[in-house]
């Protein structure tokens, strides 16, 4: 209860302090200063610390600072110095446009403790801009019949400088009719007048082109010209009159377009061309002349474009009436625009804090200041937030307000509130305008990053491209700011052996993985590492997580053939009996692939063959095996090229080259190629000169039986080889192989494998079957069948 008393108590006090200032500042009287216009930014104007009073440092100390309407920063403050200097160039036309004197009110604004205090800035015009008239040209139509000292009151030039910097006289070139002289209208504005000094004589002289010039009164003066043509008309003596020479009219600013103003009337006593009226705008702005247009036959001024009370609030409109002739009648028409609810109130914020310390006491949160174009009860605002938030709006000044916490704020129970800020005039219909803030609560930190998952398995498929992104890792962090900024590290490997660093990579930002080499599958298919989480509060908390990196096949392998050999040497030829049945086994195709999986899986196809049709190759276990039965038509000699493609994407290959050899038997495999004496081919030779030489000389029936003995030793020689099968010399091998059954052979026999070792002649050895000895005798025939054998195939019969 005493803590709320001393509360109550402390607040009473800082509201008495508020409203005794603004009572004070009510009626002080604002500072005034003055600059000269287009002067350069940075330039000084004054040293508020001295104006003030203060200390050199005690602006800084107390957060001085400027604020002008609309939030626009055209001065600024240097706290530590106290000068006020110009933040950019001004330009009073700009910023006043006709309106003299040209004044900047802006307030200083001391934070700690509050203070304001009210100045002015007075921009003092230069002779920055050139008279000018709106028309290119003047076009007047003179009667011949005026008198002299007759007056026409001509359009006048515009300059956007101001008192002595405006329009000072109009000079017209040096001519015998004419003089000009310079007037003063009700609102200080000067115009020319010419004058007619002699009399006009069309049959003379029926056309003048003059020249009006115009200075203004600079230091050095400015000056603008307009051509003049007068045109001398036949006598006109009627001057049109308008009913009454001014008019007034009150028009609503949200009068639409088209919206008739007032409509004007004048008379003329001339009849026919002379007495016809046609009604104008004369010696308007460019600015009236865009705003209102004239009706030349009724008269009927209506709206060009929509009017706004905030930007000019009347018009001085000046008609003229002219006739046929040469004479016209003036009068002025005064617009007052009626000011409506059109424009919704403005908040400009100048200072704003947040994030607030959750433990902090009573802090002023933002101030701002609040504005309406609108006048009268247009302009009234109200300003209010919503009632359930630990925050005051507190009025400093008028339209000026404060936003300061009720009360310490807890972020654990909440981290940031959504202030609305509404501002409502008390026009009809009310029209508000609401700005939100977002006010955060700083935290401190005690929350450590959290990993997504506890682990991840990510995949990434061999030979990839170094610097891959291959995945991710994310941790999240409940606290704010820099405590939730998380940083992420590989950690050392708990294997010293695996170098995680030449492998991987992270990226500290993010959590990015990228592989820094090109993977093997067959050298490496899989690696983990833990990943390190840390933020960047003070004191710095972490985390960590296991990554699991699993290498993908790819089908980079060809397969590999273990048998037969493909090295380069004599090759291994396959026996196949041509007793054998259809399905028989021949030989069997292995081979390997370094890859896995799908890509590893491996089919064979016989891809060329001797004799298509004769062999198969079965596609998932490589066996040879004969398609139908041998027959004797078959050839002995035949070369298969088998296929080996993996299962993968695209496929890999290899191709394996098989020679096959067709057999009657396997009998007398060991008997010796009987030896050819070097003169028995030379006495086949003689023989044969010899029977020619009985042939030509004995008779027809000599010839005839020697004819048949030669084909009956012929039959012989033929079919010698194959009853008598040559066998390789040498002793019977240890390591032998029995085939028997169906598939092979009808009979038991042993066979030595088809493989050749370091032997002196290194040529292939057939499987043998091993029978007992037996000599037999060759002719010389055999021996020659048997050498052509062994060049067609690649290896020697012994």
């Amino acid at each position: 209860m005493e803590a709320s008393r001393k509360l109550i108590c402390r607040q009473r006090q800082v509201i008495s302090f508020f409203i005794l200032l603004s009572l004070s500042l009510v009626g002080a009287e604002p500072r005034r200063y003055s600059v000269v216009e287009e002067t350069e930014g940075t330039s000084f104007v004054t040293n508020v610390a001295k104006d003030l009073g203060l200390g050199r440092r005690e602006l800084s100390r107390r957060g001085a600072k400027v604020i002008s309407k609309g939030n626009k920063l055209r001065l600024q403050l240097d706290p530590e110095t106290g000068d006020l200097v110009l933040n950019e160039k001004l330009d009073r036309e700009e910023l006043c446009g006709d309106t003299e004197p040209c004044v900047l009110r802006f307030q200083v604004l001391l934070e700690n403790p509050l203070e304001f205090f009210q100045a002015e800035l007075q921009v003092i015009d230069i002779n920055d801009h050139d008279p000018v008239f709106l028309d290119r040209e003047i076009l007047l139509k003179i009667s011949e019949s005026s008198a002299p000292g007759t007056t026409f009151p001509l359009k006048n030039a515009q300059d956007a400088d101001v008192g002595q910097n405006n329009i000072e006289n109009y000079i017209i070139s040096s001519n015998a009719h004419f003089r000009v002289l310079t007037r003063k209208r009700s609102d200080n504005r000067k115009y020319p007048e010419l004058v007619l000094e002699k009399a006009l004589d069309r049959e003379e002289e029926p056309r003048l082109r003059l020249t009006l010039m115009v200075q203004d009164g600079g230091s050095p003066p400015r000056s603008g010209t307009v051509q003049m043509h007068i045109e001398v008309m036949d006598t006109n003596d009627n001057v049109p009159e308008f009913e009454q020479p001014l008019y007034r009219a009150l028009v609503p600013e949200d009068s639409p377009i088209g919206f008739l103003i007032v409509r004007v009337s004048a008379t003329d006593k001339d009849i026919g061309a002379n007495g016809e009226i046609s009604y104008s705008l004369f010696q308007v702005s460019e600015e009236i002349s865009k705003t209102f247009g004239v009706n030349p036959m009724t008269g009927e001024i209506r709206l060009n474009k929509q009017l706004d009370f905030e930007t000019i609030q009347s018009y001085e409109v000046n008609m003229e009436a002219r006739d046929a002739g040469s004479f016209s009648g003036k009068c002025t028409v005064l617009v007052q625009v009626m000011d409506v609810n059109d424009n919704a109130p403005e908040i400009s914020i100048s200072a704003f804090t947040s994030p607030i310390p959750e433990n902090s006491p009573e802090t002023v949160v933002a101030v701002f200041s609040v504005s309406d174009l609108d006048s009268e009860e247009n302009g009234r605002l109200v300003c209010s937030i919503q009632d359930d938030l630990p925050f005051l709006l507190k009025s400093s000044l008028e339209n000026l307000y404060t936003l300061v916490t009720d009360r310490p704020l807890d972020r654990e129970s909440r981290s940031e509130y959504n202030v609305s800020i509404t501002v409502t005039d008390l026009g009809t219909p009310r029209l508000k305008t609401q700005v939100n803030v977002i006010i955060l609560v700083s935290d401190v930190n005690d929350n450590e990053p959290t990993f997504v998952q506890t682990s991840y398995t990510l995949f990434i498929r061999e030979n990839n491209s170094p610097a891959l992104h291959f995945g991710s890792v994310s941790a999240t962090d409940r606290d704010s700011g820099t405590n939730a900024q998380v940083t992420y590290s590989l950690l050392p490997p708990q294997e010293p052996h695996l170098p995680i660093s030449s492998l991987v990579s992270i990226n500290a930002d993010n959590g990015h993985l990228f592989s820094l080499r090109s993977l093997d599958y067959e050298a490496l298919r899989a690696f983990e590492f833990r990943v390190g989480a840390v933020d960047a509060g003070s004191p710095a908390l972490s985390s960590e997580a296991l990554v699991r990196v699993v290498v993908v096949d790819d089908n980079d392998n060809s397969p590999f053939v273990l048998y037969p050999l493909q090295n380069g040497s004599a090759p291994c030829t396959e026996l196949v009996p041509r007793a054998a049945d259809a399905g028989y086994l021949v030989t069997k195709v292995v081979a390997v692939d370094d890859d896995s999986g799908q890509n590893a899986w491996l089919s064979y196809q016989l891809l060329k063959a001797t004799e298509p049709g004769l062999f198969s190759v079965w596609a998932h276990s490589g066996e040879v095996r004969t398609a139908r039965l041998l027959s004797e038509r078959d050839a002995t000699k035949h070369r298969l090229v088998v296929l080996v493609k993996d299962n993968g994407e695209p496929p890999m290959s290899a191709t394996v080259t098989l020679h096959v050899l067709l057999v009657d038997g396997f009998s007398q495999p060991y008997l010796p190629l009987p030896e050819v004496a070097p003169n028995e081919a030379q006495a086949d030779s003689l023989t044969v000169y010899l029977v020619m030489a009985l042939a030509s000389v004995s008779a027809l029936f000599l010839f005839s039986v020697l004819l048949f003995v030669a084909v009956r030793l012929c039959r012989r020689n033929r079919a010698a080889p194959v009853n008598s099968f040559p066998v390789p010399e040498g002793h019977f091998p240890g390591h032998v192989v029995e085939v028997s059954g169906t598939g092979t052979l009808s009979q038991n026999y042993q066979y030595e494998i088809c493989l050749t070792g370091d032997s002196g002649n290194s040529e292939f050895k057939f499987l043998k079957p091993i029978l007992p000895n037996f000599q037999s005798r060759s002719s010389g025939s055999e021996i020659e069948e048997n050498s052509n054998f062994r060049n067609d195939f690649g290896f020697s019969i012994k």
